[in-house]
């Protein structure tokens, strides 16, 4: 028997030996080929200056992969949350080839954290993301940028400004006006809630009660887990919920306001549906059926850029790559892919 085991033993050895010195597949040692990179030893994060007028401070980036042809840098939400909540494309990206870029934004958790209000605003967010793009050495044959909800926004203003640095623009579950935005917010997702529990909220809203635990009680079952992640709240991702609990509210309520019902502060009056038409890359707008936003408005977006295609998540919400995770996923890679020749 111990010679069997031993026999046994030495084959599966063998194998192993065998195996270990056959060549990986060449689209597998590309895409994990470090050769030249400066990010090794930190597991490809990357702590970049950027330039403002109150200063230099540093915010963080990650890398994952290599490809020549299609990185994809992410702009989380908030204003003020992080980039864990994207951390389910791990999942996916890298088996697709894709390189991407985790990245939080001045202010945010990973980031530096000035204390200084005249830099939350959409003007300086665009440099910032410009200064982000040179330092990482992404162009117009292979960068493309991705934007979900203030993302979004961040997004369209960019290209705005910056598209010919541009391969290919994503705006992730984001409407491109605010008032379109609170209107769908009073004519259609209000007037579906329980009313009782819309007043209650309103009242508590009235009061300035926003820190109120019984805010967070109403709006947790009845608009949350309906329109942000349709999931009970205890079962939501790790990266959701850390990206939640890591919000800097000193950027947040200054520009999207402390109601969760709508939006206020710097960006009330925010409208670019008149511009859209001179974003001229090949833009993907993504819409869901039970998303905060009006999906019929995002789709409407997405035949006003002249290089426009909407993507559709019909069981989605707000969080769409986690509800409606391989609708949204195989859309995103469709879409960097079919942009690459």
């Amino acid at each position: 028997m111990r010679r069997l085991v031993f026999a046994g033993c030495t084959a599966l050895a063998s194998l192993l030996a065998a195996c270990a010195t056959e060549s990986p597949s060449p689209r597998a040692a590309a895409y994990f080929d470090n050769t030249g990179r400066s990010d090794t030893l930190t597991g490809g994060v990357r702590m970049i200056p950027i330039t403002t007028p109150k200063g230099t401070f540093k915010v963080w980036t990650k890398r994952t992969g290599n490809n020549p042809t299609i990185k994809l840098l992410l702009l989380h939400g908030g204003p003020g949350m992080t980039h864990e909540y994207f951390e389910a494309f791990d999942a996916y990206f890298p088996g697709a080839g894709i390189e991407y870029y985790y990245y939080d934004q001045l202010g945010s958790f990973y980031s530096d954290q000035p204390k200084d209000s005249s830099l939350w605003n959409t003007e300086r967010f665009v440099e910032e993301v410009e200064q982000v793009r040179q330092a990482l050495g992404l162009g117009k044959d292979n960068f493309f940028l991705l934007g979900h909800s203030w993302g979004g926004i961040l997004a369209m203003e960019y290209a705005l400004k910056y598209q010919q640095h541009l391969k290919g623009l994503v705006v992730s579950n984001m409407m491109a006006s605010i008032p379109a935005y609170n209107e769908y917010a009073r004519n259609t997702l209000m007037p579906a809630m329980d009313q009782k529990v819309l007043a209650e909220v309103k009242a508590l809203e009235a009061a300035g009660k926003y820190a109120d635990p019984r805010y967070m009680e109403l709006l947790i079952p009845h608009h949350y887990e309906q329109h942000v992640m349709r999931a009970p709240f205890a079962e939501w991702p790790n990266g959701v919920a850390r990206a939640i609990a890591h919000v800097n509210p000193d950027i947040y309520v200054p520009m999207q306001g402390p109601s969760e019902l709508g939006a206020s502060g710097k960006l009330e009056k925010w409208d670019r549906t008149a511009d859209l038409a001179k974003i001229t890359v090949p833009t993907l707008v993504i819409g869901a059926g039970h998303d905060t936003m009006d999906p019929k408005h995002m789709e409407w977006m997405s035949t006003q850029f002249p290089k426009g295609e909407y993507l559709y998540c019909p069981n989605g919400s707000h969080m769409s790559m986690y509800d409606d995770q391989r609708t949204y996923v195989d859309g995103v890679i469709a879409f960097l892919k079919g942009v690459t020749p």
